[in-house]
């Protein structure tokens, strides 16, 4: 069974609310970049650092489109 070749991971320029970052990471995996928003706005719930932080990080780390 081949696999079909992913794309690199980048940050979205067509699904961006603020950085394309979830975005970027739903193209990626191939699933709604909503998930991945819900996904951080859960993380910040608890004081805001641990999501903010996270969302930041990645901001830096991956590349733009």
């Amino acid at each position: 069974m081949s696999e079909t070749p992913r794309s690199p991971l980048r940050r979205s320029r067509s699904s961006r609310v603020l950085a394309g970052v979830c975005g970027g990471l739903g193209e990626f995996f191939g699933i709604s970049p909503t998930w991945f928003r819900l996904g951080f706005l859960v993380a910040c719930i608890p004081g805001g650092v641990p999501g903010l932080v996270l969302y930041l990080l990645f901001w830096i780390i991956i590349p733009d489109a």
